[in-house]
């Protein structure tokens, strides 16, 4: 028999002989046998109430901690894609991107607090980043190479992620992930991206909108994630900020 059991077994039978003890003391100092049965009685008639009391509080405080604890695992999940695919995914659309003066704001992401990445999550909500890939007709090839690349080499990781139950709970992160499958789709099924005409390379820009939009909003929910509860992991991320073109990852 285990420590614990043995706590357990002479826990009850402590109890047990404090209860003979209070109720033996009550007869004898009181002599009221009767009085002694109403009480028990009456306090037996509460106890399926108490039970039903305390059975919705647990249940309600475990199920609240069992979720507490699987969103803490889906964010420390996040960090996991981010390393694997996520911060090279940002750097190569945010490298191509024309509009950058949309996203020069994330450059100052090393002196935020809480509230500055709240109220970048609230904007990043309620508008649209602009986006479009500004490549020259004589490197569009080879980036969408590069992307399509990418891509292939992280679909196994990708995949297993929408696998998750668990990540439905986090709908936008999912909406990210179902969107970076649907552009990688696209490019596995054009064979020869040289092939790839104005209107067909406006049609995955579309696509690559939707990522980095989605990708974008969930790299500043990470970075509040991180800033909030293990700020020691945020300086990398700072040296490496893929809207830095001045960032490097050497500490100075």
């Amino acid at each position: 028999m285990d420590s614990h059991k043995k706590w357990k077994i002479k826990f009850s039978i402590l109890m047990v002989i404090l209860i003979i003890v209070i109720y033996g003391s009550n007869y004898l100092v009181l002599g009221d046998p009767e009085h002694i049965i109403s009480y028990i009685w009456t306090h037996l008639g509460f106890i399926p109430v108490d039970i039903l009391v305390v059975a919705f509080i647990l249940d309600e405080i475990i199920e609240r901690k069992e979720k507490e604890a699987m969103l803490e695992k889906l964010d420390m999940l996040m960090s996991t894609f981010f390393s694997e695919v996520g911060n090279e995914l940002i750097s190569q659309l945010s490298t191509a991107n024309k509009y950058k003066a949309n996203t020069e704001n994330l450059k100052s992401i090393k002196n935020w607090d809480d509230k500055d990445y709240k109220n970048k999550l609230d904007e990043l909500k309620n508008t649209t980043i602009d986006f479009q890939a500004d490549i020259a007709l004589e490197n569009r090839e080879e980036f969408l190479e590069n992307l399509r690349g990418l891509l292939a080499s992280k679909r196994e990781f990708i995949i297993n992620l929408i696998n998750n139950p668990n990540l439905l709970e986090k709908e936008e992160f999912t909406e990210l992930i179902n969107s970076i499958l649907h552009l990688d789709e696209e490019l596995e099924h054009r064979k020869d991206l040289s092939l790839v005409t104005d209107a067909d390379f406006a049609h995955l820009n579309g696509d690559m909108h939707r990522v980095y939009n989605k990708l974008v909003h969930e790299w500043v929910y990470y970075l509040r994630y991180l800033n909030k509860h293990y700020p020691y992991m945020i300086a990398l991320i700072i040296r490496t900020n893929p809207f830095d073109d001045d960032a490097e990852v050497y500490v100075k």
